[in-house]
């Protein structure tokens, strides 16, 4: 068994009608199933569709992350994540990320509806993503601008785009600008720039960050 551990808040409605934050912690994936543990209770080992008696529902499962829905709305949580959510009609959009030992913040984003891992990456002006993940969004890249920016490894051409939405845990961002550079140029790793970064309020506190948007 491979297992994970990572933490997470997601909004549930409670009996009353009103919306709170629960505390959903992943202890463990594998073989398509996540163990899960609601706000300290006994530990639920769930197959893909089904949900705790919380109404938090697993929807998939990777190697290293898991996808839950709770009130309608889903998130993609990577191993180290910590996800602040608003509640269901609440108006703050907000994620706290941990960084790992060497101090980068690595998360998983979702581009246009496909789940990719990223690094945050203040340093970077757009948000960077490979060919293969571009293809995988649906994104036609072949047929945008071409430009030359300067990279780690010295100048490279890259496709200048659009991306329709970027969402972060609960952040969603529209009309995003970004670029699509070849696998050997960027890694594994899409790099979340600052025309994602901008359009948020970033505090670090220790080893975590929180991103909340602003518009």
């Amino acid at each position: 068994m491979t297992a994970v551990a990572f933490v997470a808040f997601v909004a549930l409605a409670a009996g009353t009608g009103l919306a709170r934050a629960a505390d959903v912690q992943v202890i463990g994936v594998f073989g398509g199933k996540a163990t899960l543990v609601v706000d300290g209770g006994r530990p639920r080992t769930l197959s893909i569709g089904e949900s705790t008696p919380d109404r938090i529902r697993l929807i998939s499962v990777g190697s290293d992350s898991a996808v839950i829905e709770a009130d309608g709305k889903r998130q993609s949580i990577a191993m180290g994540q910590r996800i602040s959510a608003a509640p269901a009609g609440g108006s703050s959009q907000r994620i706290t990320l941990t960084a790992d030992a060497k101090g980068h913040f690595f998360t998983t984003v979702i581009v246009n509806g496909a789940s990719m891992p990223f690094l945050v990456d203040t340093g970077a002006t757009l948000v960077a993503i490979s060919s293969s993940h571009a293809k995988s969004a649906g994104i036609p890249y072949t047929n945008a601008e071409r430009a030359r920016v300067q990279t780690a490894n010295g100048i490279t051409s890259v496709y200048k785009v659009k991306l329709d939405t970027v969402r972060l845990g609960d952040i969603t961002l529209n009309n995003v600008d970004g670029i699509v550079m070849e696998d050997n140029q960027l890694g594994q790793h899409g790099l979340l720039g600052m025309s994602f970064l901008n359009r948020t309020e970033m505090r670090r506190d220790g080893d975590s960050m929180t991103l909340t948007r602003r518009y």
